[in-house]
């Protein structure tokens, strides 16, 4: 008897339920969240998140509020060109 699919990576817990879609949507906000990002003062890869919204370096300790699953949101980086410009 041959083995069976194994269902890996975050939607694992999913089966075959909710339609392939949603479930590769989960699987890429998940894994863009878990992942570390760059922190902005320190400029490590040590970036991770606290809760919803809250982001936290682990190597200098900055605390700063971003999206809910990354960090940086495109209405936070326009919002930064524009004040830079001024």
């Amino acid at each position: 008897m041959g083995r069976r699919c194994r269902k890996v990576g975050p939607a694992r817990g999913f089966g075959p339920r909710y339609g392939v879609s949603v479930r590769r949507r989960y699987v890429s906000v998940v894994t863009e969240m878990k992942k570390r990002h760059i922190c902005p003062q320190c400029g490590l890869r040590s970036v991770r998140r606290d809760s919803v919204g809250i982001w936290v370096c682990g190597k200098c300790g900055l605390r700063f509020t971003g999206g809910a699953y990354t960090p940086t949101t495109k209405v936070g980086a326009i919002t930064a060109q524009a004040t830079k410009r001024s």
